[in-house]
């Protein structure tokens, strides 16, 4: 394949005389009931509210012209079992349908958390095929459970099954290139892990170094059969979106370029967010705009699904789907300006130092 040539994002939608009429894209918003079902166990972050303040997103006035909304169709077991492996899939489905439990200290199965897995697991499949058949240009999935913890043989990390993978192995097995862009601020272990040596799939994830699940170093790297399909930018405490967009800018770019997808998946989780309780990045929904724009032109090419994944203050989990949703369909976003002058931009210029030599 010819390589794909980026041209400069677009950084002026917030400026005076940008006009949203000239890009707008139709985005297809794909949910489902279960989701608001699911306990994660008591007082947990990762709550049933989650799914109130990203619905009140689509309900917004300027948004709604431009959305659709669909209901997730339930995974099938062939495309569960592309990903996970039989034993985990019957242990969650047992545990639910015996009254739930603790799969971890962290990670909860309730009696109604089967359906939410299964239609959470289909629902990128649901945004492929709209945007197959021309219903829409971009898809956000907004449901929960999250997924990119969960491993192909272990679920952890509030995760179930992990629906980015099962919609990039499907499409990986059509015959399609997938990149998976996580900005989660926690590292997607178990995406990596499934990915690990499979070369139709390159994984990219920017998150916070020394946290939990403790992975992501940026020498983790791929398989012998996927050299380099692995790229890990672990940033410190504190950093701001200028060392995101630093990466993005540059080395997201440069590597997204080099592997020319067909597809493009975000794990778009917020708990970078500086007010969010999980961690200690310093993020604003600004930040999330402006990644967001870097996805969309990464995508002029190519086609674009979001995935929900953390996100835990609802105030600012709010503001931050809001600046997405905003920035994929081309309307401007005005709240929270963009971050800088934290700690992070150095370590994106020695990370992509090292890649370039990893790559030849």
């Amino acid at each position: 394949m010819k390589a794909v040539v980026f041209g400069r994002s677009n950084r002026s939608r917030t400026e005076a005389g940008y006009d949203p009429n000239s890009m707008n894209q139709r985005l297809v918003v794909v949910e489902h009931e279960s989701a608001k079902h699911h306990d994660a166990g008591p007082v947990h972050p990762e709550c049933p509210e989650r799914m109130d303040v990203i619905g009140a997103v689509w309900d917004t006035e300027e948004i709604v012209p431009f959305v659709s909304r669909l209901n997730a169709t339930a995974v099938t077991t062939a495309d569960l079992l592309r990903v996970h492996r039989p034993e985990q899939i019957k242990t969650i489905q047992a545990l639910s349908s015996s009254g739930g439990g603790y799969i971890d200290g962290d990670t909860h199965v309730s009696s109604s958390s089967w359906d939410a897995a299964i239609y959470g697991a289909g629902s990128g499949l649901t945004a492929v095929s709209a945007i197959d058949r021309g219903d829409a240009d971009v898809g956000f999935v907004g449901v929960r459970p999250p997924g990119h913890h969960a491993t192909g043989h272990e679920s952890m990390g509030f995760c179930l099954l992990n629906n980015i993978a099962v919609t990039a192995a499907a499409l990986a097995d059509d015959g399609h290139r997938v990149a998976i862009i996580d900005w989660d601020v926690h590292h997607g272990n178990g995406t990596q892990d499934i990915f690990w040596d499979d070369p139709r799939v390159l994984f990219v994830s920017l998150h916070q170094r020394g946290i939990y699940p403790g992975t992501g170093h940026h020498f983790e790297r791929g398989g012998p059969q996927s050299a380099v399909g692995t790229l890990n930018v672990p940033l410190p405490a504190g950093a701001t979106g200028d060392a995101f967009t630093a990466a993005f800018s540059g080395l997201v770019r440069r590597a997204i370029e080099r592997f020319d997808p067909e597809w493009i998946l975000v794990s778009a989780g917020y708990d970078g967010h500086r007010q969010d309780p999980l961690a200690s990045l310093a993020l604003t929904a600004g930040d999330y705009a402006d990644l967001t724009d870097y996805v969309v032109e990464f995508a002029s090419r190519t086609k674009l699904i979001m995935f929900l994944e953390g996100g835990y203050n609802l105030r600012a989990l709010h503001e931050s789907v809001s600046a997405t949703a905003r920035r994929l369909i081309g309307l401007p976003y005005r709240g929270e300006s963009p971050s800088s002058g934290g700690p992070g931009r150095s370590d994106v210029v020695k990370i992509a130092a090292e890649w370039e030599r990893a790559i030849g």
